[in-house]
């Protein structure tokens, strides 16, 4: 059966604030042909061995794919094969027409830069549109801006939680801080799990004093506003 759109999208994502600002390109490019939108991540780890940080990570992606009528969230673990082999394998199955890879200093996908890969889906999927995104390092909102987020804990300290960058023996929970730039003091939002949902906490010099979720989408470029 031939596919009724006439082009598909594939964003390829790694671990990091920058994997949602490609969702958003990727979003629009959809909502502009009315294409589906796949949304793909590739790790050479088994699911149940993935560490807390990564898994905050699928779950956030996951969700945006539950929220755009034709998303659908891919992950690709225990993988050995080459990126480029896994890319151009997920685009034949799902018809793809436009490919958006981001390129970033600071993780896996910076391979993709390299000639070595491009030329390599090229060869594999020479049909398809290759766009290669510059993402920043920092998440902006229209209120300031978050430097990337980094591994933290809150610790039980009385009647609230302290932010941590060491576990330690009274950690009760692990999550992702993003700190706000231009500050001293360790100001920003944690991000984290409680009882299965992931929470968005104001963390005010480094202290959290309630548990109240903070709808940061916008800080993460998830928002289908234009920029």
């Amino acid at each position: 059966m031939n596919n009724v759109f006439n082009e598909s999208i594939l964003v390829c994502v790694y671990y990091g604030p920058n994997g949602a600002r490609l969702i958003k390109r990727g979003c629009a490019i959809a909502n502009l042909m009315k294409s589906p939108l796949y949304i793909l991540t590739i790790d050479p780890k088994p699911f149940d061995e993935l560490d807390a940080e990564k898994l905050f990570y699928i779950e956030q992606w996951k969700e945006y794919a539950h929220s755009h009528a034709t998303a659908q969230f891919i992950m690709k673990d225990n993988e050995s094969r080459p990126v480029s082999k896994v890319i151009a394998e997920v685009a034949r199955d799902n018809n793809i027409t436009q490919i958006i890879l981001g390129q970033t200093a600071h993780s896996r996908w910076e391979q993709i830069t390299k000639g070595s890969i491009i030329n390599a889906l090229v060869r594999e999927i020479p049909f398809v549109d290759l766009h290669i995104v510059s993402v920043a390092r920092y998440i902006r909102d229209e209120e300031g801006i978050y430097e990337k987020g980094v591994r933290a804990y809150l610790v039980k300290d009385g009647n609230h939680y302290k932010l941590s960058f060491n576990h330690e023996k009274q950690t009760e929970f692990e999550g992702i801080f993003f700190k706000e730039v231009d500050t001293d003091f360790d100001n920003g939002i944690f991000r984290f799990m409680k009882d299965a949902a992931t929470l968005n906490v104001l963390v005010s010099d480094g202290i959290v004093t309630e548990f109240k979720n903070v709808d940061i989408s916008t800080a993460m470029g998830l928002d289908d506003s234009a920029d």
